[in-house]
């Protein structure tokens, strides 16, 4: 061997060392009981390559300091980590490590099958027919405000009643801060009851089931609650008709696109019984319809971008995914069609008109709104331009664009807990004033 040829091979294998080793990097974090509000000790922390699968690369277990880290030899794709504590997964709230980040956070909640402060706020019925039967989506929004903060796991985290003869066609599962992914609904013999297992972590969960049943153009429905539920809401196609059953309070909601019917404050006694005849799809459904010749000639531009069409009646959650959302500091939560955010502030409108008609006796004082940056100057314009007749209806779509853009800022975190319920506050405050004006 030459000196020559020696030369070279060790200027290659010194380049080659370099260029391996401006790859190679370790991956640090921490992970946080906030239960306790100490590091978490002995929690497992896996290392996943979202470009494969989600593969487990590597596992540790966090030291006495809530510590731990991976070494890595590629650093130019992103990774995700996830700790698992008392048998729940956690992933980090920036969702996946970029290229070239190097360190991260998780915070984790000690779990328990029995867990004070959950409540259901908002549940939806969504139908719509198609080729003999009836499509329904119904939609759970549940609120885990335990103090301190833990997280409800078990084999029936939360159980809900279908409609006798319901066919499942899907389950998904959105918990704080994450994206849709699969899940199931285990039945419970064939009385109509299933339960979810999915655990349900300190903040804003939200299930989807989605279903069909036979149709023959008219139908009956005796829907029972899962517990106390702030507002019940049934949403049709403007071509099919709602009846409610003698008893079962509803109040009709207004809204172009659809016959709202909404439920405030209910429970499993309440009388909730209601008949829809017709048939039509919901104006979202038929618009996909309409327009399926131009998105197939741009499917792969929408494949590549990870989005595609949900025909499912509302559009529901969204396409599943198995990873927690990366772009969950820049992207609002998405619910296809009217989501169940713009419902809760519609059927908070028509709870609060409610209490003000029961209450019409009494004067309500007009209250001195709150100086906030989501407060309401859209809906004060409108409404002082609004004919008398119009005040009510100018004032819901108001509302509903501040509820949303109100939610959308507190999904991307971009206001605090305590502004975010100023604000809320606030606009309450303009709604009793505006409806004492028009009484």
């Amino acid at each position: 061997m030459t000196s020559t040829y020696r030369k070279s091979l060790f200027l290659f294998a010194t380049i080659m060392l370099l260029a391996s080793s401006a790859f190679a990097a370790t991956i640090t974090g921490s992970v946080k009981n906030v239960t306790t509000g100490k590091p978490s000790v002995g929690d497992k922390v896996d290392l996943l390559a979202l470009q494969q699968g989600m593969s487990v690369l590597a596992s540790t277990k966090t030291d006495a300091q809530g510590s731990f880290s991976f070494s890595v030899d590629d650093l130019s794709s992103p990774h995700l980590v996830r700790a698992t504590h008392d048998g729940v997964s956690y992933f980090p709230a920036g969702g996946p490590l970029q290229p070239g980040k190097t360190s991260t956070s998780i915070d984790v909640y000690d779990a328990s099958n029995k867990v004070d402060g959950i409540t259901t706020n908002v549940k939806v019925v969504r139908m719509q027919t198609d080729s003999g039967n009836l499509q329904v989506m119904e939609l759970f929004a549940i609120k885990n405000a335990s103090n301190p903060p833990r997280a409800l796991n078990g084999e029936k985290t939360y159980q809900f009643n279908l409609p006798e003869g319901a066919q499942v066609e899907q389950v998904l599962v959105q918990g704080p801060g994450g994206m849709p992914v699969n899940t199931s609904a285990t039945p419970e013999g064939k009385s109509g009851k299933y339960s979810f297992s999915y655990a349900i972590k300190p903040g804003d969960t939200r299930f989807e089931v989605a279903y069909h049943l036979p149709y023959s153009g008219h139908a009956s429905f005796d829907p029972k609650m899962p517990g106390e539920v702030q507002h019940f809401l049934v949403m049709l196609p403007k071509s099919m008709t709602f009846t409610a059953k003698s008893g079962a309070k509803f109040s009709p909601m207004d809204d172009p696109t659809a016959t709202v019917q909404v439920a405030t404050n209910v429970n499993a006694s309440s009388s909730l019984a209601f008949e829809v005849s017709g048939t039509g799809a919901l104006q979202d459904d038929q618009q996909n319809a309409n327009q399926q010749g131009s998105q197939s000639q741009t499917a792969d531009s929408s494949q590549s971008s990870g989005m595609s069409a949900d025909n499912r009646p509302g559009g529901g959650l969204g396409p599943p995914t198995d990873a927690p959302d990366p772009l969950s500091k820049s992207r609002a939560l998405i619910l296809g069609g009217l989501g169940v955010v713009l419902i809760c502030g519609a059927a908070f409108v028509v709870s609060r008109s409610n209490q003000q008609n029961a209450n019409s006796a009494t004067a309500v004082p007009s209250a001195v709104v709150p100086t906030s940056t989501t407060s309401t100057p859209a809906v004060a314009t409108q409404t002082a331009v609004a004919q008398p007749a119009d005040k009510t209806s100018m004032l819901l779509e108001g509302l509903k664009d501040e509820l949303f853009q109100l939610e959308i800022e507190k999904q991307q975190g971009r206001i605090s807990e305590a502004d975010y319920e100023a604000a809320k506050a606030a606009l309450d405050q303009t709604l009793k004033r505006a409806l004492a004006r028009k009484a």
